[in-house]
């Protein structure tokens, strides 16, 4: 079985808890616990099995309706410039996601901003004097066609 951190063994149970909490992450502890056993939620929390709760937004509502995805290239790869550039990007509240990627760039953001406007000022300003970026380049997405956060939980 997989395991967390903390090496909890996540058995049928845990993985019902699991797959409800990312069905419906505002199940009250009384419904969740009708649906499975309540004291092992605290479990799972305590294990970073579960590491939180959060509100899903519809970006449009926010004026955030532009999504886009960046390939970045690095001029150098050292440890201490993927420190850097790591440590920059967190501070960026337009970018929702950064991984670093093996293949022919080096990391993947994925960004949202109000508009092409928008974009084009965060990517001139912000992007692009990321630390020892070399190159972007640009996917302006036209439509999610599945947008969603649940993982699929083994065994339920």
């Amino acid at each position: 079985m997989p395991r967390t951190d903390h090496a909890i063994v996540l058995d049928a149970i845990d993985r019902r808890i699991l797959a409800e909490l990312q069905a419906d992450g505002r199940l009250s502890n009384l419904d969740l616990s009708k649906r499975v056993h309540l004291n092992r939620v605290r479990r799972l929390e305590k294990a970073r099995v579960i590491l939180g709760y959060r509100a899903i937004i519809e970006p449009m509502a926010i004026d955030a309706e532009l999504l886009v995805l960046v390939q970045i290239v690095l001029d150098r790869t050292t440890p201490a410039v993927f420190d850097d550039f790591a440590r920059a990007v967190k501070t960026m509240p337009e970018v929702l996601e950064c991984l670093m990627v093996s293949g022919g760039f080096d990391y993947l953001i994925k960004a949202r901003v109000k508009d092409m406007a928008a974009y084009r000022d965060f990517l001139g300003k912000t992007l692009v004097r990321l630390p020892s970026v070399r190159e972007t380049h640009s996917y302006v997405v036209m439509e999610r066609v599945k947008d969603t956060t649940v993982i699929p939980v083994p065994g339920v």
